[in-house]
């Protein structure tokens, strides 16, 4: 197994257009008060940049980093290269985003060498048709080959023998495996348990009774290096969804709703052109002092319908109780995805089909004239589109 990740990829792009850039910390990011960081360079990561981090306080960090604006088309156009590439190795290729992949490459020794081999070709093709860097990890499961390429960043390889797996995996602190976050990291140090090996030597049983039978489980397979997931080539997006960051702090709710009325309603032309339904929508609220708060419904039946998705935002959104609480940023989210029409009628499907009807008749006239062509009326209160993101998660 390899795992390939491209390294700071956004930034790299933005780099390659922008040589006086290469060796100094900058950030890919708008340029604006209430911008966050999309990524940053290993020399403003040096420096304590981090992603998502508010750009305000990357400039109080660093004060002269260079901020370069993001070009999404441009990052879609080097990952469709990049995936290109590693294609022509093996066609066991499962793209986990736009700049990371796991490769199966055992049928492919005959032709191309040892995975060491490969996985340095891979990279000197990458540097040689792109210009980009990438690290890599190679090891017997994707568990271990993701680590491995963690620890060879920047611009590196890293190949774990599987006589030296169990040498390499146990010495690494408790949060190197999957599933664990601060909470379960807590609930492990709580019972004395620091370190991978430390897992791995701790009763299965001590484990499920901590976690549960499926976290500790899984927690404990992985300690021993046990993940006999093979590479998956059907690659489904999880979710859709859509995110708005505000110029202003909002505190107003009729603006607050029609603000996710214009999300909901790109999520389900997003899922509609995707021919796909959620079964569960989601609301994401970033207030002024940057706590964000998630909050979700599963559905009784799959739906791609804007104002079905605007009407369950709305809900969960009245459900929150602001209190007059400013909010910074708002958030769609479709989930639980599943191909369109298979599901059974609902005993609502008359409720709903004039809407979608309307939303179909949308999608095509804004394919044929563009996407602001034809609008529902609340749109006509304008939200910024520079502060705007959605993509496929």
């Amino acid at each position: 197994m390899l795992h390939i990740d491209m390294d700071a990829f956004f930034a790299s792009v933005e780099v390659l257009e922008r040589p006086e850039v290469v060796g100094k910390p900058a950030v890919v990011a708008h340029d604006s008060p209430r911008s966050v960081v999309t990524s940053a360079t290993y020399e403003a990561r040096a420096l304590g940049i981090r992603s998502a981090m508010p750009l305000v306080q990357a400039r109080r960090l660093v004060p002269d980093v260079i901020v370069l604006e993001p070009h999404f088309e441009k990052y879609r156009h080097y990952s469709r290269l990049v995936m290109k590439i590693f294609h022509d190795f093996t066609p066991l290729v499962e793209q986990l985003s736009i700049d990371e992949a796991f490769l199966d490459v055992s049928g492919a020794t005959k032709i191309f060498g040892t995975p060491e081999e490969i996985a340095s070709l891979i990279r000197t093709r990458v540097k040689a048709v792109t210009g980009l860097p990438c690290s890599v990890g190679v090891a017997s499961t994707k568990f271990v080959a993701k680590l491995a390429s963690t620890k060879s960043k920047p611009n590196g390889l890293l190949v774990i023998p599987e006589e030296d797996t169990l040498q390499f995996l146990h010495p690494l602190p408790i949060d190197a495996l999957w599933g664990v976050g601060k909470k379960t990291a807590e609930v492990l140090k709580r019972r004395g348990l620091h370190t991978v090996s430390d897992v791995a030597h701790s009763p299965e049983s001590s484990l499920i009774s901590a976690l549960g039978q499926a976290a500790g489980s899984h927690l404990y397979a992985l300690a021993w290096a046990r993940d006999p997931r093979p590479v998956s080539t059907e690659r489904v997006d999880k979710s859709m969804g859509k995110e708005h960051t505000f110029t202003e702090d909002v505190t107003d709710l009729d603006t607050l709703k029609a603000t996710l009325l214009f999300q909901a309603d790109q999520v389900g032309a997003q899922l509609r052109k995707a021919q796909l339904e959620a079964r569960t929508i989601g609301l994401k609220v970033t207030y002024s002092d940057f706590e964000s708060i998630t909050r979700s419904r599963t559905l009784p039946e799959a739906t791609s319908v804007g104002r079905e998705i605007h009407k369950v935002v709305c809900e969960l959104l009245e459900d929150l109780r602001l209190g007059g609480r400013s909010v910074r940023l708002m958030g769609v989210r479709a989930a639980s995805l599943v191909e369109a029409g298979g599901q059974q009628l609902s005993l609502w499907e008359e409720d709903t089909d004039p809407w979608k009807d309307a939303e179909i008749a949308m999608d095509q006239v804004g394919e044929k004239f563009g996407p602001d062509s034809v609008r529902p009326a609340s749109f006509l209160r304008k939200i910024e589109p520079t502060r705007e993101s959605g993509t496929p998660g």
